[in-house]
């Protein structure tokens, strides 16, 4: 007999076992949809997180005061960074493309009877460029609305709509605080990264808020809450980084700062994100572990229950090895039919993740093609102690028992 008739003959005999069959394959089909599934999930999180990064702006540099610390693990000092070193990087780091430094407070936006709580950003011109904002109206902050402290302020989209409804924004007063300030721009809506709502932030010049709003002074000058920077290219993230931590500590006498690149965080998530998924899939992999346990009892069984075949086949000339692949076929069939249904389970999980979550799971190729020969491997392993008993009947004993 050969191959064809073989899995000819194998198909005949679980299709007229529909239900026997089905809970055979129901390991397996757990087992490759878990599979499928948790990759795609693994590669749709990590990508959501590196466009929630991205979306920071492009090869992204912080800088916080601190870092200092003594044996104790408490800060030895009150580290600051001000306004001059923030003029002092822009001028001596080249491989700095654009900078902005930050102070922000929460405060309460009011336009005639309607008011908001924003968080309120004391920031330069390059603020568009390192957080990769755009303008629906007007301009945002300029240098010159820094130099001269101005009462000029940028809104972001949600929160005009919120404080003017379908008013035009661009010209009118709005009051932070004490002060008017004139909205001489609108952000675009950029949505949300990591629950942070871009769209309801505002943002003034940093003199402004310095010494208007927040009336923060040091002796060592204007000390802001944090820097944000951007480098020319990805090439250039590393180099600009040596460049401001030289800068800042050759001024400081230390390293008094922390420096966190938003490649960095891309990367480690990238690397937490593929060892999560390796981590998930192998416990995944136990039901496909289990699922061939039960191709192999249900195997064993099926050899108990066709004994008088067995037998009558093998003393009509039927060899050892026409038994023993007749099994093997019906073990790996089992195995990769139900490889196939899961993966269908698998992408269809998938789906439905991506219809109902910020997630966009990928089902990779790769991943298929390995949950289908995973499948097939594990038929043919778990097939092998059945069709080796079924195969070695003695055909005499195998009539008899019948």
């Amino acid at each position: 007999m050969n191959l064809i008739e073989n899995t000819q003959m194998a198909v005949r005999t679980l299709s007229a076992n529909k239900l026997r069959s089905l809970l055979t394959m129901l390991g397996i089909i757990i087992g490759n949809a878990s599979v499928i599934s948790i990759v795609a999930l693994g590669q749709g999180a990590e990508n959501f997180t590196k466009d929630q990064l991205e979306a920071l702006g492009p090869n992204q540099l912080t800088v916080y005061a601190g870092g200092n610390w003594d044996e104790s693990g408490l800060s030895n000092d009150f580290p600051v960074i001000t306004l001059d070193d923030v003029a002092a990087v822009a001028e001596q780091a080249p491989a700095v493309k654009a900078i902005a430094p930050q102070i922000n407070r929460s405060q309460q936006l009011t336009h005639k009877t309607r008011s908001n709580q924003s968080e309120v950003i004391g920031t330069t011109p390059g603020m568009l460029y390192v957080r990769n904002l755009q303008m629906a109206k007007g301009q945002f902050i300029s240098q010159a609305d820094v130099q001269e402290s101005s009462r000029s302020i940028v809104l972001g989209a949600t929160l005009a709509k919120q404080l003017f409804k379908d008013e035009p924004a661009l010209g009118q007063l709005v009051q932070v605080g004490d002060f008017n300030f004139q909205i001489v721009g609108v952000l675009a809506e950029k949505g949300s990264s990591f629950g942070i709502r871009y769209d309801d932030y505002s943002y003034v010049p940093i003199t402004t808020m310095a010494t208007q709003l927040d009336g923060r002074r040091s002796p060592k000058g204007i000390p802001i809450d944090f820097l944000e920077l951007s480098a020319a290219d990805a090439a250039g993230v590393r180099t600009a980084a040596f460049q401001v931590s030289n800068i800042l500590t050759n001024r400081h006498g230390k390293k008094d700062f922390s420096l966190f690149a938003n490649k960095s965080l891309q990367n480690l998530v990238g690397r937490v994100s593929a060892g999560l998924s390796l981590v998930l899939g192998a416990i995944a992999g136990i039901s496909l572990l289990v699922g061939g346990i039960g191709v192999m009892n249900i195997m064993l069984v099926s050899v108990t229950e066709r004994t008088h075949e067995i037998g009558l086949r093998k003393a009509i000339g039927a060899t050892q090895g026409v038994i023993l692949t007749q099994f093997l076929i019906e073990a790996i069939l089992l195995s990769v039919f139900g490889g196939f249904i899961g993966i269908g389970v698998g992408s269809g999980a998938a789906f439905l993740i991506a219809v109902f979550s910020p997630l966009n799971p990928t089902v990779s190729m790769g991943a298929v093609v390995l949950a289908t020969g995973v499948s097939g491997s594990i038929g043919l392993i778990f097939g092998v102690v059945p069709a080796r008993q079924a195969a070695r009947l003695d055909p005499i004993v195998a009539l008899r028992g019948q």
